[in-house]
């Protein structure tokens, strides 16, 4: 699911009104202190079942389309139910889903928010209700084949010090082709799909990422109650990104698995994959990633880097008519960082984590070889 489905037109009108796209209903902070309890989600929690290992969090915005054929799959997994838990976090859909979930899918527990909050506070609602050792975020507009819970919890167990691991995401109507095989960062600025739009055969052995997608990723919940939970100051796009990078600062790693197939299909047909609105906030979220984790400097260190390559993002938005959006939303990225929720919100350095700023730092730069190789 792109996130344009997955927030909605109601909350692209409410963050437009907000000149830094801060949402007022942020408890969240990234010290290394377990998130403020909501009292709402506490109160719609459920009762833990000793057998389970994860809990399938899925935010849903009107998805009517998808939602039926999603389930369905999480619901024909190899394993019995009794072992991992489906819930779903509404946000205040209007197409019916929400009553569609609740009408057909009795063994599906629902959150059911009043109003659509963005994709970062629904998923922070459903990992706070989790109450198993492991959390997987999936988009409402995928397929997941039989051994998908399996191949994740399994994954995970077999790596201790693991934060995340990305499932195989294929391209709907294309399954041959990957969609994503884990997530890149590189010293340039930018964010990347590992195996995009390349033969799914090539992508068949598991593999350390910089992150995982949160479009089909299992996360490890007692290091998200270290870190914090997803900052909901990114409202969509980059933020699981942004909870990789933290994760690694603090010393942990994120795989991809090949045994876990998905079938994906918002970035084969949905059309959005460069508009306005996610031009300019993807922009500003890239300067939020950076001014959030990276030590000052260390992104001074960064900058022959990081200027050349927001100019070649600008030249490539010109080309498609947003290249003033695109400074607009680079402009709103330094004013929400330099903010006082981003700035509480900043990755705090600790001289011990100074070897793992430096393995950040051969990542940045592995990864933009990667781009110039096209591997």
């Amino acid at each position: 699911m792109n996130r344009m489905e997955a927030i909605g037109s109601p909350a692209r009108v409410a963050l437009k009104k907000m000149p830094i796209a801060f949402l007022p209903k942020t408890a969240y902070t990234y010290s290394g202190r377990f998130p403020e309890k909501r009292e709402e989600n506490k109160k719609r929690a459920y009762k833990e079942n000793a057998m389970q290992k994860a809990t399938v969090v899925i935010p849903n915005y009107n998805g009517m389309k998808f939602i039926k054929e999603c389930l369905e799959s999480l619901l024909e997994q190899d394993i019995p139910l009794s072992e991992y838990h489906i819930l779903v976090v509404d946000n205040g859909s209007t197409d019916g889903s929400r009553q569609l979930i609740e009408d057909a899918f009795p063994d599906v527990s629902l959150i059911a928010l009043s109003s659509n909050t963005g994709f970062c506070h629904a998923v922070n609602a459903g990992i706070e209700a989790a109450a198993t050792p492991y959390v997987i975020l999936l988009n409402n507009d995928t397929k997941v084949h039989p051994r998908f819970v399996r191949a994740l919890c399994d994954s995970m167990d077999a790596r201790p010090e693991a934060f995340a691991v990305n499932a195989n995401m294929r391209i709907w109507d294309r399954p041959e082709l990957m969609d994503d095989a884990g997530d890149r960062y590189c010293a340039l600025g930018w964010a990347y799909a590992r195996g995009k739009g390349r033969p799914a055969a090539r992508y068949d052995s598991p593999a350390e990422i910089f992150s995982a997608c949160g479009g089909a990723a299992i996360y490890r919940k007692s290091i998200l109650e270290e870190i914090g939970l997803f900052d909901e100051g990114h409202f969509a796009y980059l933020e699981d990104l942004d909870i990789g990078y933290r994760a690694r600062i603090y010393g942990y790693r994120s795989f991809y698995e090949p045994a876990a197939q998905v079938i994906h299909y918002g970035s084969a047909s949905s059309g959005s994959r460069y508009n306005e609105w996610k031009t300019e906030l993807a922009a500003a979220n890239s300067i939020y990633v950076i001014a959030k984790n990276m030590p000052i400097l260390q992104w001074i260190w960064n900058l022959p880097f990081l200027l050349p390559g927001f100019l070649v993002k600008f030249l490539f938005f010109c080309g498609k008519r947003m290249g003033i959006l695109y400074l607009k939303g680079l402009w709103n990225g330094v004013k929400k960082s330099f903010s006082r929720e981003g700035r509480e919100r900043k990755v705090p350095f600790r001289w011990e984590h100074l070897g793992n700023y430096l393995a950040i730092q051969g990542q940045l730069y592995a990864n933009t070889l990667r781009i110039l190789k096209k591997s």
